[in-house]
């Protein structure tokens, strides 16, 4: 299963870049009771091993048991996540205490992404890169939402509660089974992903090049609307994230790939944060 998530499909959470170690035919414990056949981390049944860069065994081919520690476990994501989050905030706290400028946010946000874009297409996870891209998104977050709230005060606050609540409300639902990430959900939320970054390249090629508020995608009742369809898919994105992590951990990841699993989660939780922001200015009369 394919997360539309670019950092989690680049690696070794997808079913062409699979893990197929010593568990590959008996995962860890708490994991799915599932054959080779049916691990997503294994791409070939009769040999595991041929396109596994992790996968270890002994000098006759045969698979031995990873050293105790060099799996991936959800502490590791957990610990991981919670670090580069900590280094958003630290960021944010930084841009809003100095209040930043526009200018140099936008400049912080061209790093951020050029930072974001060079791990992605990285065939290892590199924490530094992954800590810096936290910081300079951080730095980013905190002017842009420090100008909010000079317009609509308690805006930044309002979004970060809503961003909480969307993830504490997806993980519960998901992790309950309402919903279930199947390939079929991944298909549609992939093509609402796409159709939904078009509108947008579109309604801001239209206000440079026309003025105005473009398409009005970003405003009003269409505002509103947009704005909801953007937290929608960030829910869905999470989600799938879970899923990716969940299998990761189930079927012996190696342990470095939590720093992956900690930045794309970071991603998903941007993206929800700067949408529940644009909401809530729209929501209180100023976009």
């Amino acid at each position: 299963m394919r997360s539309s998530n670019p950092v989690f499909s680049r690696r070794g959470f997808s079913r062409d870049n699979g893990y197929a170690g010593f568990n590959a035919q008996q995962p860890q414990a708490g994991g799915p009771a599932v054959g080779t056949q049916g691990n997503p981390y294994a791409q070939d049944a009769q040999n595991p091993y041929a396109t596994n860069p992790y996968a270890q065994q002994d000098q006759y081919g045969a698979p031995v048991a990873p050293p105790r520690g060099s799996v991936m476990t959800m502490d590791d994501v957990v610990t991981r996540t919670a670090t580069t989050l900590g280094v958003v905030v630290a960021g944010a706290t930084v841009a809003w205490v100095t209040n930043m400028g526009l200018g140099l946010a936008i400049g912080a946000a061209l790093v951020a992404m050029v930072l974001g874009l060079i791990q992605a297409f990285k065939s290892k996870p590199m924490p530094p890169v992954i800590l810096a891209y936290a910081g300079f998104e951080g730095l980013f977050l905190g002017a842009i939402s420090n100008y909010v709230n000079q317009w609509v005060p308690g805006a930044p606050m309002q979004a970060v509660l809503g961003t909480m609540a969307v993830f504490a409300t997806m993980l519960v639902l998901y992790k309950t089974r309402i919903v279930r990430v199947t390939a079929r959900f991944t298909r549609f939320v992939m093509i609402a992903a796409i159709s939904f970054m078009v509108l947008t390249a579109v309604n801001l090629l239209v206000m440079v090049f026309a003025g105005g508020d473009g398409l009005g995608f970003r405003s009003g009742g269409m505002g509103i609307l947009f704005g909801v369809v953007g937290v929608l898919l960030g829910s869905f994105f999470l989600a799938m994230d879970f899923k990716q992590v969940e299998d990761g951990v189930a079927y012996g990841a190696p342990r470095e790939e939590s720093w992956l699993a900690a930045f794309g989660l970071t991603m998903t939780l941007v993206w929800i944060y700067l949408e529940m922001l644009r909401l809530v200015a729209i929501l209180s009369g100023d976009d």
